[in-house]
């Protein structure tokens, strides 16, 4: 079995687990209960929709006593004024924001990225904060001084077969491609262990798009959907 084929093996494995079930059985959007959107996820925190679309046909996932309320919501398109409401209301998270955004995946990566960074297995005291909730390996790079974090990358271990990476760079150290090597690295490390790499955007986010790109995480036109509630 090749690389790019196990690749694609365990991301089918994985959606089948994130979402509910995979790939679309048809185009059109399709909602599916799912006891998982009742747990808690990655973070602790319970996120009662998540959804991904391929570009013809998109699974959402909710708690099983929310689909049919959820699949009238959505009779009107993932566009609707007003839908994040409803869909918070039916969810009982309060008013909230439905979001689409970019969702890739890699089979290989990048080879002119050298590997950056220090790995950590697990949140030590001289990471930045907002590594802290991630429940997977975390990268980091310091500045010349050994001591001062500038950029990061965690690792969100959904399932066995998929690992979301997320990338912050401090403002300082934007511009010198530390986004980019530390995405490579951590790519690298979960391709050889075996799950599926995936990296998340907002369609408006253009450098982190950039960075994908660069790494080997392409557009093929997929979408990951959520519900964000509003504070």
């Amino acid at each position: 079995m090749t690389t790019a084929h196990a690749t694609d093996v365990a991301l089918r494995r994985h959606l089948r687990s994130w979402v509910g079930g995979w790939p679309p059985p048809s185009p059109g959007i399709h909602v599916v209960g799912d006891p998982a959107r009742l747990e808690p996820t990655w973070d602790g925190a319970r996120r009662p929709l998540q959804g991904v679309g391929d570009g013809t046909g998109t699974v959402l996932a909710v708690p099983p006593d929310s689909v049919e309320r959820v699949r009238a919501a959505l009779s009107g398109g993932l566009d609707r004024p007003g839908l994040g409401d409803e869909l918070g209301e039916i969810l009982a998270v309060g008013p909230s924001s439905f979001g689409t955004g970019v969702f890739r995946t890699a089979v290989h990566v990048a080879d002119d990225l050298d590997d950056v960074g220090e790995w950590f297995e697990e949140f030590d005291e001289r990471l930045p904060e907002w590594l802290r909730p991630f429940n997977g390996p975390l990268l980091v790079a310091f500045d010349d001084d050994g001591v001062t974090p500038i950029a990061g990358v965690g690792i969100k271990v959904h399932d066995r077969y998929g690992q979301e990476l997320a990338v912050v760079t401090e403002e300082a150290a934007r511009g010198r491609g530390l986004a980019r090597g530390l995405v490579a690295t951590a790519a690298r490390r979960t391709l050889a262990e075996g799950p599926a790499p995936t990296y998340l955007h907002e369609r408006s986010n253009a450098a982190s798009a950039r960075v994908a790109e660069a790494v080997g995480f392409h557009d093929r036109g997929w979408t990951v959907h959520g519900l964000w509630p509003r504070r």
